[in-house]
């Protein structure tokens, strides 16, 4: 069995500070017995409108973002999931919203870009919002090996695409590492049966981390982040503010569940990628 943590922020527009504020988070679920964690989409900064993320964009391999991460992961002797980091994409007006796994000698050993972008009216609050405006889509599904197990990663909407994750599933997927940040009102809403929905028809832990609380922009974002096993059972949960949840993860549980309850091999239609 090994031990995973999701990491709960409310990150505003100052890199340095959020960073400071991660890097607590981090010693203290490491010091706590975490050997993965993952912390939440835009954990190094929330700007004030959508395209300050270009003001912080780095190059593939250097920056702040990049730099803290992989001396966080060496650090403490830990895996760590890099929420999202703002690289540089085909388009100088765009990015590529990047999920960064290092693993715990600090190298970065996988990264996946953001394949569906939150371009959407909610209309209870009249608030949109267009992600396609200043990110550039990526187009591949990523699983990496861990000690763990096989790591899938996915981003905040990429929840609703359950195609997705049966593409990682396809990549032997065991764990869903899924940084995120939903609104307060599509969280309420949706947050909760999203995530246990992807954890119970895949037969995979979920370990969902994500922003929670009022953010300096105004936005408010829902939290919860939680930790939930193959069966769908929520192992550990926080509502809102700052703060992580962990969770042992059992491989036998894992193994015993996808052979008594075959769901996976019963499949009759595949999805392919587009």
């Amino acid at each position: 069995m090994s031990t995973v943590a999701a990491i709960q922020m409310a990150s505003g527009p100052n890199v340095q500070a959020n960073l400071l504020e991660a890097a607590g988070l981090i010693g203290n679920a490491a010091e706590a017995g975490a050997e993965l964690i993952v912390l939440p989409e835009n954990f190094g900064m929330m700007g004030m409108k959508p395209e300050d993320v270009l003001k912080v964009m780095e190059q593939p391999g250097a920056g702040l973002m990049q730099d803290f991460l992989a001396d966080q992961a060496k650090k403490y002797g830990i895996w760590l999931v890099g929420g999202t980091v703002p690289l540089s994409s085909s388009d100088e007006k765009r990015v590529r919203q990047s999920c960064l796994l290092f693993d715990d000698q600090g190298e970065q050993v996988a990264r996946y870009d953001k394949l569906h972008l939150f371009d959407v009216q909610i209309e209870e609050s009249g608030d949109s919002y267009h992600e396609s405006s200043v990110i550039e889509p990526g187009n591949e599904a990523v699983v990496v090996d861990t000690p763990f197990g096989k790591l899938g990663l996915a981003i905040c909407y990429d929840l609703r695409f359950p195609e997705l994750f049966r593409q990682l599933v396809d990549k032997g997927m065991e764990i869903a590492a899924v940084p995120s940040a939903f609104t307060s009102i599509t969280g309420k809403a949706h947050w909760e049966p999203l995530v246990r929905a992807r954890a119970i028809e895949n037969l995979s832990y979920v370990v969902a981390a994500a922003q929670g609380g009022y953010h300096i922009n105004g936005r408010a974002t829902y939290g919860h982040s939680v930790i939930v096993d193959p069966w769908g059972s929520k192992l550990a949960e926080m509502s809102q503010g700052v703060g992580y949840v962990s969770a042992r993860l059992d491989r036998e549980r894992l193994n015993s569940t996808r052979k008594n309850f075959p769901v996976i091999e019963h499949r009759r239609l595949r999805c392919e990628m587009v």
